[in-house]
């Protein structure tokens, strides 16, 4: 039943203060009709005792504290999900921006979801193809996996975003695989630029669109990767589909929720952060992964800027804790040229290993990653000896390794928004750029895979 006050006793920014109520839930949507009849939209962030604090949606001006009519509608916030939002923009608060007709429900869902058992969790073992080299080749994104973007200000994580959105695809079939984008807190221009770039390459068609601005309520943000999740969550295990969840940027929801938490006056964590972030990103990023007995999975790849490209900030670094690995982009790269600028050496996929291998990519690939690893390190020590040393201090192998470094950021990491790699097109640009050094040095590949793979022409006598 629909209880109805009209008790508001104080607003501070987005809190406002409702006394005299009874039988109120914590997370419970609320309705504040104005004297005017507009309506604006909250939910309850705590109760103690008849008085309830209920967080707003929208602005407070306006709100006419003995006037306005407030009502506590007896369920948390849901989404309106079904197979037609495919191909669909919503706004952070699930309500259709695009100009097209609003959604029939086959069901309403609460944007906080459950839990997923851990016994009925199952293993991620299944490559997803992004088409990207330095994350297929060398740090394998894996079915049900959570595998973050770590990128600074102003380095290209929305063109790889859109570009893993637009290529990533299931090598068993790609037409139970869809995408669910969450932009969280990002600009008018960049909104445009991610739905133009779906719309442009048709990948519209089996992607979800969640777009929050800047200029929305913060608390909008806190709701808009919740609602993404629940949309994911009934086509995955619903609808047996495959689907990728992209959020950008994490940092913005992080920020909102400081904002929040500053508002409610509580103790501040780390940096200003609240000290339960840990937990609330935990309870975000553990949506993802895979059921026993169901057929579809939630894989999830979080991009959040670290603020002063710093590692250790709290950001970055809980996310790091919960999630299995990251990719790492290098201002370095960037200023060099190199497009996407992932800096292959401190990105690390956990779960690589369980996604690749003979009937999963090829049988070479584990050999080759390793190989291309460890000269990509070596040949990067070596460049930094010449800048030291002069090109005269290193041996002809040590020039060959430096050659390797340059070649490798060129051919193999540099790669245009467009084009759209196979594993097997990685793995033979990574065997013909191994084929610069000498055969002998290749000690981390089997002899058999040398004798099938390397290209013969370069081979060394």
């Amino acid at each position: 039943m629909i209880k109805e006050y009209k008790t508001i006793s104080e607003i501070s920014g987005p809190l406002m203060v409702v006394r005299q109520v009874a039988g109120v839930t914590y997370d419970e949507l609320v309705e504040i009709e104005l004297p005017n009849g507009d309506l604006r939209r909250g939910k309850v962030l705590e109760v103690n005792g008849d008085k309830a604090v209920v967080q707003l949606f929208e602005p407070s001006a306006g709100i006419n504290l003995a006037q306005s009519k407030v009502r506590f509608l007896g369920h948390p916030l849901q989404l309106a999900v079904s197979g037609d939002m495919l191909g669909r923009v919503f706004s952070g608060m699930g309500d259709p921006i695009d100009g097209g007709p609003a959604i029939l429900p086959e069901e309403y869902r609460d944007i906080n979801g459950l839990a997923m058992n851990p016994a009925a969790r199952d293993y991620p073992n299944e490559f997803i193809q992004t088409g990207i080299s330095t994350i297929d080749g060398l740090n394998t994104l894996v079915r049900g996996q959570k595998l973050p973007i770590f990128s600074g200000s102003g380095l290209p994580h929305n063109q790889l975003a859109a570009q893993i959105a637009r290529q990533a695809k299931v090598l068993d079939g790609a037409s139970n695989f869809a995408v669910v984008f969450a932009a969280i807190g990002i600009t008018f221009e960049e909104s445009e630029y991610f739905v133009q770039e779906f719309r442009r390459t048709g990948a519209i068609d089996r992607t979800v669109l969640f777009i929050n601005l800047a200029n929305d309520p913060a608390v909008e943000r806190i709701s808009t990767p919740r609602m993404a999740l629940t949309a994911a969550e009934y086509l995955a295990f619903e609808k047996g589909m495959h689907v990728l969840v992209i959020l950008t940027d994490i940092t913005n929801y992080a920020e909102a929720l400081r904002e929040i938490s500053a508002a409610k006056k509580e103790v501040p964590g780390r940096r200003g952060y609240p000290g339960y972030l840990y937990t609330d990103l935990a309870t975000m990023y553990e949506r993802a992964g895979r059921q026993l007995g169901k057929p579809g999975s939630i894989t999830m790849i979080p991009i959040l800027t670290m603020p002063e490209d710093d590692k250790t900030h709290p950001i970055p670094d809980l996310t790091g804790y919960i999630t299995e690995g990251q990719i790492i982009l290098s201002r370095e790269l960037y200023r060099k040229g190199v497009l996407p600028p992932v800096d292959v050496l401190p990105s690390l996929s956990r779960l690589k290993d369980k996604g690749i291998g003979a009937g999963k990519t090829r049988e070479d690939h584990a050999n080759t990653m390793n190989q291309l690893f460890a000269a990509y390190a070596t040949g990067k020590e070596n460049k930094e000896l010449m800048a030291i040393l002069g090109e005269a201090a290193l041996s002809p192998t040590d020039l060959l390794y430096a050659k390797f470094a340059d070649e490798f950021e060129k051919r193999y990491v540099t790669q245009g928004q467009d084009e759209n790699r196979s594993i097997q097109e990685t793995l033979d640009l990574g065997w013909e750029l191994l084929s610069i050094l000498p055969e002998t040095e290749l000690k981390r590949i089997k002899p058999e895979f040398i004798d099938k793979y390397l290209p013969k022409k370069d081979k060394q006598q």
